[in-house]
């Protein structure tokens, strides 16, 4: 009993110091002086402005000078009327196979280890091109962002959705075609090997491949519910799965406090999926005006891309389905607007690692359709309100994504020129990105 209180008198003391020390040690601030805030909802920016950082979260906003506070260690940028603005964020990225090769993972016993290296990698390419957040919608992320959240890889904050749920000869089914499925006996295919993609039939086993994902820590949970760009077995105009089978997806992340969002193109597998529950659509570039309307009037999100023609490395039957869609894309973002749709922009970009550049030209696409500040607002603000939907299962809850507020994190970036009216500047994020800073960290500056 003597040993038990001697150690516990020890362990409080232990703590009590280690109190006395945290208290003792300096906090770190970045003050920001004579910068023009894009503060992610407004057309224009401010009036030279001052804005100061203290830890991990954005303290003070002001037109006045900031006095930094006594007992904090801070580091002085001179802006120069240059933009600060929110870190950019990606609501559709592919980080697990962003910088590979189909042949390098689609292959029996694919390299975990090799994949998680090259995952990490990418992620700290993506946080040097501006953005601060991203939601992976397809992978097993989940240890990569671990590790980055932890501070042992550099990279944006990630909300991930586990493996893609899909159906026999759906989205995700690169079986051989004489293989059996695994409910008839056959092996695990290479996507599913490393959790990439759960191949799953019937109402039972999609409650399972959804829960699995949400045990392993998915903020939200991703469906394939019509046929694929990418994908050899479902043409794009198949819908997948029926209705019951994607109400039990809804019922079982619903349960979590979570959403669904679905890969979808067509109007039938849209409508089908927005009747069963489902809160985001994945794509839609084969829409029709009447369709977008529906989503307008359910208050759907749809989660989109400006497409490009597919390139060279995939083959020809992939190429034509990617006409297809880019054919279209137009005339549905054109209505989404319109319509007062709730819009959201990711890049989509997967096994084409020298293309991942396109991340920021892609997002410049977006100005055929509307404003810069309009797009500007779309990738910080309005992404992040979406990223928000997963509710309690949300891992970044100390302040505000998306947005230059009092009390936000602070994921800024301080840039040359006005991206408000030229959004070219977004395109050139080695040249026009002077400072990039993310939860109150500086990992570049250039100034």
């Amino acid at each position: 009993m003597k040993t038990i209180a001697k150690s516990l008198f020890v362990l409080s003391a232990l703590t009590a110091a280690l109190s006395c020390h945290s208290q003792a040690a300096p906090k770190t601030a970045t003050l920001y002086e004579n910068v023009r805030v894009f503060d992610g909802t407004s057309e224009k920016l401010t009036p030279p402005t001052n804005v100061l950082v203290v830890g991990n979260v954005i303290q003070t906003i002001s037109v006045k000078p900031i006095q930094i506070p006594s007992g904090t260690t801070a580091t002085v940028i001179a802006g120069g009327g240059r933009t600060l603005m929110p870190g950019l964020s990606d609501a559709h990225a592919h980080l697990y196979i962003a910088g590979v090769t189909a042949d390098q993972i689609i292959v029996p016993n694919p390299d975990v280890a090799f994949l998680d290296k090259v995952a990490s990698e990418q992620a700290q390419a993506m946080l040097m091109r501006g953005f601060t957040t991203i939601r992976d919608m397809a992978g097993p992320i989940f240890r990569v962002k671990d590790a980055i959240d932890q501070g042992k890889v550099i990279g944006p904050r990630i909300y991930p959705s586990g493996s893609m749920v899909c159906q026999t000869s759906g989205h995700c089914d690169f079986t051989p075609p004489e293989q059996l499925p695994r409910s008839f006996g056959g092996p695990l295919t290479p996507l599913e090997q490393v959790r990439f993609s759960s191949i799953v039939d019937g109402r039972a086993q999609v409650l399972t491949a959804t829960r699995f994902n949400l045990r392993n820590g998915a903020t939200q949970i991703k469906l394939a519910t019509s046929g694929g760009g990418e994908s050899h077995m479902d043409p794009l105009y198949v819908n997948e799965f029926t209705s019951d089978e994607i109400k039990a997806a809804v019922e079982a992340a619903t349960d979590f406090g979570t959403y669904v969002s679905v890969h979808s193109y067509t109007p039938h597998s849209v409508r089908r999926s927005i009747d069963a529950g489902v809160t985001v659509i994945e794509h839609g570039q084969l829409l029709d005006e009447a369709t977008v309307k529906y989503m307008a009037d359910k208050g759907i999100w749809l989660s989109t891309q400006v497409f490009d023609e597919a390139g060279p490395s995939f083959p020809p039957d992939v190429r034509a389905r990617k006409h297809e869609l880019v054919l279209n894309q137009g005339n549905v973002w054109r209505w989404a607007v319109k319509n007062n749709v709730k819009l959201a922009w990711g890049t989509d970009l997967l096994f084409e690692p020298q293309n991942m550049y396109m991340q920021n030209t892609e997002l410049v696409e977006m100005k055929q359709f509307m404003t810069p500040a309009h797009a500007l607002k779309i990738v910080t603000h309005d992404n992040a309100q979406l990223f928000a939907l997963s509710g309690k299962r949300n891992p970044y809850t100390e302040g505000k994504l998306g947005v230059v507020q009092e009390g936000a994190y602070a994921d800024l970036l301080l840039v040359d020129g006005d991206p408000t009216v030229n959004l070219d500047i977004i395109a050139d994020p080695q040249k026009n990105f002077r400072v990039i800073m993310k939860d109150g960290t500086i990992y570049k500056n250039t100034l």
